[in-house]
Order: structure tokens, then sequence, then C-alpha cells
């Protein structure tokens, strides 16, 4: 009986070290896996750039410092300027190697003056009265320029607050200014327009607006809490189009910006002094 007792033990024995064995192998296995490969995201090249969801024609212009008509024109989209995810925008002319050749069509110019026709204007001097009257012609043109600056738009301050950034021409990271403020301090549309981006998909922004006031020119108003506004929308100047914050900021500010033709200007060049 004992001797029987001993091998019924010994048998269990080995069935639990089987056992054990057995589920330290299955446990191996189940460990090995986790390798997720993460889908690629789309590649931009130089002058390419592969539309993500929560794009718009007007913030991939605007984040690449381009007039949302030269991209709309390259591409052969036409208003209202939808695009796609997955579509493929160009940021340059087709053929842009091509393209460089042009700046030096920009001398062509020189050519009327090298023209005959330009040297019979020589025979005026002779009488100097005429020659007196067209220099009055072309002071107004000068005077005229001036108001161009700010074109038909009147500007006002889309916030109040302290100045704690300014603009610098060709700095990338200064293209426009900084207004100090509240979270939650109203920010104001700077003029009459229309929302054509109302998001937070441009980095470096946060939650950001940008106005159309005319083909020519638009507002940028970046890093707040909240957006009130939605693309499309007409805005006033003077309307609350969102809450001061600081969304991509250190600190709760708004950071404004006008450019013209994509190209940035000095806002207080074009705000009234205050």
């Amino acid at each position: 009986m004992k001797s029987g007792h001993v091998l019924w033990l010994l048998v269990l024995v080995t069935l639990l070290a089987a056992c054990g064995r057995s589920t330290v192998v299955r446990r191996e296995r189940v460990y090995e896996p986790p390798r997720h490969a993460t889908p690629a995201r789309p590649v931009t090249g130089a002058h390419e750039y592969v539309v993500v969801r929560g794009d718009t024609l007007y913030g991939i212009a605007f984040r690449h410092g381009l007039d949302y008509r030269d991209v709309a024109a390259w591409n052969g989209i036409g208003p209202p300027y939808t695009i796609y995810p997955g579509q493929r925008i160009r940021l340059a002319p087709a053929g842009r190697i091509a393209a460089t050749p042009p700046p030096a069509a920009r001398p062509a110019p020189a050519r009327p003056p090298a023209s005959e026709p330009a040297r019979p204007a020589a025979p005026p001097p002779q009488q100097p009265a005429p020659a007196v009257a067209p220099s009055p012609s072309q002071t107004p043109a000068p005077t005229s320029a001036p108001p161009v600056a700010g074109g038909p738009v009147r500007w006002q301050w889309p916030a109040q607050g302290q100045i704690v950034g300014r603009f610098v021409a060709g700095d990338p990271t200064r293209q426009g200014i900084d207004i100090a403020g509240n979270g939650g301090q109203p920010v104001l549309a700077a003029a009459d327009g229309v929302v054509v981006y109302s998001g937070a998909g441009l980095v470096g922004y946060g939650e950001l607006i940008i106005v159309k006031h005319t083909d020519e020119w638009l507002s940028a108003y970046g890093h707040n809490r909240r957006r009130l506004v939605e693309e499309g929308q007409a805005v006033r100047a003077g309307q609350q189009i969102a809450e001061m914050g600081r969304t991509g900021a250190s600190r709760d500010m708004l950071h404004f910006e006008i450019r013209r033709n994509g190209r940035p200007v000095d806002p207080l060049t074009l705000l009234p002094p205050r």
C-alpha cells in the first residue's frame, strides 16, 4: 500500500511539473508579438503638400506664405476652393526649375527705356515749361500709393493689452505681433470679412482663425482658448470671434498677423495709433 501511494504521488508530481512547463511556454508565446507598424504620414516636398483632414486651401497657402489665388491657379482649383484629404497640392508653378529663369525676365522692363521712343522724349527738355507740367501729374501718383498700403480695409485693434512681441521682417517666427492679456478675454475681428479658416491644424498657432477681408488682405488670430466662428461665416469689424488663450503658447496672448497677397505685413503700420 505504501509503495502504491508513493508511485501515485510521483505520477502527480510529474504531471504537475509538465503542466507548469506548458503554462510557461504559452505565456512566452503571448508576450512576444507587439510590433505595430504605424501608417506613414503623407510626405510633403519643397513644392508639394498632401492634404490632411481639416486642411483648407487658405490654411495651406497661409502656412507656406503664399497667395491662396496662386495656389488655386497652380492646381486648377476654382471657388469655393474645395480640397480633399490625400490630394496633392502644388506649392509652385508647374516646372519650377523653368520658372527660375523668369526672374531674369524682370530686366525686360529695361528694354522700353532702351527703345527709341524714349529718346524722342529728350527734346522736350528744350521746352522746360512742358517738362514741369508732367512732373506734378506724377506727384499725385505717389500720394495715392500710401493709401494702398492699407487698401480698402479699415483696420482696428483685435484685442486690448500690452504688445510683448513685434514683427520682424524675414523672421518666420515673428511675422506678426503678440498682444498679452487674460484667458477668456475677447478677441475681435480687425475688419469686416469672411472666416476662411477655423481650426488647429497649423503648427505653432494653436487654435487659429483666418479672416479674408478682400482678395488681397487676410488677418490671422492665433493661440485662442476657444473659437467662436466657423469657416464661411461673415464677421464685422469689432465682432468677438474668439476667446484669448495660450494654445501653442507659454502665456495667455493673441498672436495677430496681417498678410497681403500671402506675404506678412507689420500690423503696427496699419493699425490705428493708441
